[in-house]
């Protein structure tokens, strides 16, 4: 079995990117199970005007059109943030084997709190899920750029 390896770093650069076009710092990439990363996003609802444009979403989007499918099965997805309820949804139907997130988001997470989508019946398929992965940059990412805007 080969070692772990995350790929937390390249999230955290397009969360970074992401603060950088005034979007809320959140970066998500997918990883094939060669170990490739087949897709990369950051937040981009504001440039969008796109209420579904999280970075999830578009990484997910992207990797499944490379992949030529809805689905991912064996794909890791790393993301910055606790997913939103709409993003672990989607995180789901595309079969995600694997997720990875950094910072935890009481307010708006939908997996380890609110609905908690994964521990739903409707919820076909569940990820194994690993939290507070660089969650301390995470963190600080989003602090940085709340408290830019106060």
């Amino acid at each position: 079995m080969s070692p772990f390896t995350s790929y937390m770093d390249a999230a955290l650069d397009e969360a970074r990117a992401a603060a950088e076009r005034g979007e809320v710092p959140v970066g998500a990439v997918v990883v094939a199970p060669s170990g490739r990363i087949v897709a990369r996003a950051g937040n981009r609802t504001r440039e969008l005007s796109d209420p579904t444009a999280h970075a999830e979403i578009l990484a997910l989007r992207a990797a499944c059109a490379a992949a030529g499918s809805e689905r991912l099965p064996g794909h890791d997805l790393y993301v910055t943030l606790e997913p939103c309820p709409m993003c672990a949804s989607a995180i789901s139907q595309a079969r995600i084997a694997r997720l990875y997130y950094g910072a935890a988001d009481p307010k708006s997470g939908g997996v380890a709190h609110g609905p908690r989508v994964f521990e739903h019946p409707q919820s076909h398929h569940v990820p194994e899920v690993y939290d507070g992965i660089a969650a301390a940059e995470a963190e600080r990412l989003l602090k940085m750029f709340f408290a830019d805007r106060r």
